[in-house]
């Protein structure tokens, strides 16, 4: 079953999928900084994280790394359904004024919260619990991001991580992550072909 998501919500994404088209283009020219990229999870994954979040009613969400807020769209989308919150994290200012106005674009303020800053630091003072995290920022801050995130898991919570397969030259970073991860003995977690690749990970325990 695919979520469905209002016209609003469906006139934002593609917005961000024509953006996504153009920047695609400028990197087969070698004409694109990727830090300036937009970057995508793409709408695999963007509809599978909000699938889920809708299926569990995961009302306290957290992204750990914003970008230009194009998953934070699908996440606000499910919260708003849920009657939940997400709480986004990103170091870039200009980034988050731009996925600020995406989301009022999409009619989503009320339910997407930004905290500008460096996400380790923003981690350390966030109380949690948390019922859905997607992690997607460098990835060589995967790890010690998961070790900051991971005593803040509601029980049964889901951790999606992105970027596990694609661009290849981050896979020893996404290994390092997934073993992390399946060291903990009340988590379990799968790799999916979704996307640029996905672990979906549980917490079991509280």
């Amino acid at each position: 079953m695919l979520p469905t998501v209002d016209s609003v919500v469906q006139s934002v994404l593609a917005e961000y999928d024509q953006r996504a088209a153009r920047e695609a283009q400028l990197v087969r020219e070698g004409r694109a900084m990727r830090d300036e990229l937009l970057l995508p999870v793409g709408p695999a994954t963007g509809s599978l994280m909000n699938l889920l979040i809708k299926e569990a009613k995961a009302k306290r969400i957290l992204e750990i790394g914003t970008s230009y807020g194009y998953s934070s769209v699908w996440l606000g989308e499910a919260a708003r359904e849920v009657r939940g919150k997400v709480t986004t994290l990103e170091i870039h200012p200009g980034k988050a004024e731009y996925a600020r106005q995406m989301w009022a674009k999409a009619g989503l303020t009320e339910f997407v919260e930004c905290i500008v800053g460096d996400a380790q630091k923003t981690l350390a003072t966030l109380e949690g619990p948390f019922d859905f995290v997607l992690m997607d920022l460098w990835k060589d801050l995967y790890v010690p991001c998961f070790e900051l995130t991971y005593p803040k898991l509601a029980p049964g919570a889901t951790i999606v991580a992105d970027n596990m397969l694609f661009p290849e030259e981050h896979r020893p970073h996404a290994l390092d992550y997934r073993n992390r991860v399946k060291s903990k003995p009340d988590m379990t977690s799968v790799l999916l072909h979704v996307g640029s690749g996905i672990e979906v990970s549980r917490f079991r325990s509280g």
